[in-house]
């Protein structure tokens, strides 16, 4: 059995480019970045970034182009494939690029939503809700004594 699988969560580098095939079907393609930070062998922390092409297909690519745009968070299921064609001078061209079978948006920052708090089941609370934790729960403000509760 094989496997070619390719999980990635990062930012999109550019806005998402909309285009349809000769057969009518949508496609878009774009631009995620991933980090990661580790120490060398001198103990220094370094960073370092990878870019990945990502192309997305029918419906989906039809909800990233209206929903996503440059510095989104996402992430991305879908396998890996490399596309060869000849280019104008000639010369052969490979491209190495990540198929989405799933795309599921990531978090929208505060600064952008305009004063309200987004969860990521939908719902919305203004900023300035809840404790000063940002738990939205808001607890009792006298001790409760055992001996009031009833079982």
């Amino acid at each position: 059995m094989y496997l070619n699988k390719a999980f990635i969560f990062g930012n999109l580098t550019r806005d998402p480019e909309m285009r349809a095939m000769p057969s009518g079907m949508n496609v878009c393609s774009f631009g995620v970045a991933t980090n990661r930070v580790y120490r060398d062998r001198d103990g220094k922390k370094q960073e370092q970034a990878d870019f990945h092409n990502i192309v997305v297909f029918g419906r989906q690519a039809d909800v990233v182009s209206q929903y996503l745009k440059k510095g989104s968070s996402v992430f991305i299921e879908g396998r890996i494939q490399t596309r060869s064609w000849e280019g104008k001078d000639g010369e052969k061209k490979y491209r190495t690029e990540i198929v989405a079978e799933r795309v599921q948006f990531g978090p929208r920052s505060t600064a952008s939503s305009g004063g309200v708090r987004r969860h990521e089941d939908g719902g919305e609370m203004p900023e300035d809700a809840g404790s000063a934790s940002g738990s939205g729960i808001e607890y009792p403000k006298e001790d409760i004594n055992p001996d009031d509760i009833p079982f």
